[in-house]
């Protein structure tokens, strides 16, 4: 077999009837299903909310479009959806998109930056996460400030 020397000793030596090294990897491995206790590093969590602001982002805009669909359809149109943007409900919704919009556009910048090699090791990547929160925060208070 090719791969013999390549794999770890206890694999390489699993019996002939074994039919995957996979199976021998999982059977080593705790199976822990609370994903409660599990604690994950902030650059686990600047990560994921990347990528769930990323589909927010995705199904927000078909809201967006559809509100700007109908302030273009007719004038009456504009007016209602100018009413709907008084409610604070609606307000609290854009206020939601765009706090998506601007955590994923700054965690983006720093993937972006990573490209060019900044804050690829393990203390520079917890830095940037670190960066992403502070700023994000800070931009997403001040876009309540601004909405409201």
């Amino acid at each position: 077999m090719y791969l013999t020397n390549a794999l770890p000793r206890q694999i390489a030596l699993l019996p002939e009837g074994t039919s995957s090294v996979k199976k021998a990897v999982n059977s080593q491995r705790p199976v822990n299903l609370d994903l409660r206790t599990i604690k994950l590093p902030v650059t686990a969590y600047t990560s994921i909310l990347h990528r769930i602001s990323g589909v927010i982002l995705f199904l927000g805009i078909a809201v967006l479009l559809l509100a700007l669909d109908m302030s273009l359809g007719s004038e009456e149109g504009f007016e209602a959806v100018k009413g709907y943007l008084a409610s604070p409900l609606v307000k609290f919704v854009i206020w939601a998109l765009l706090s998506a919009l601007l955590y994923h556009l700054v965690a983006g910048v720093r993937h972006l930056i990573m490209d060019m090699g900044v804050g690829e090791t393990l203390q520079g990547g917890k830095l940037g996460s670190q960066i992403v929160i502070v700023v994000s925060a800070v931009l997403i208070l001040a876009a309540g400030v601004w909405i409201w």
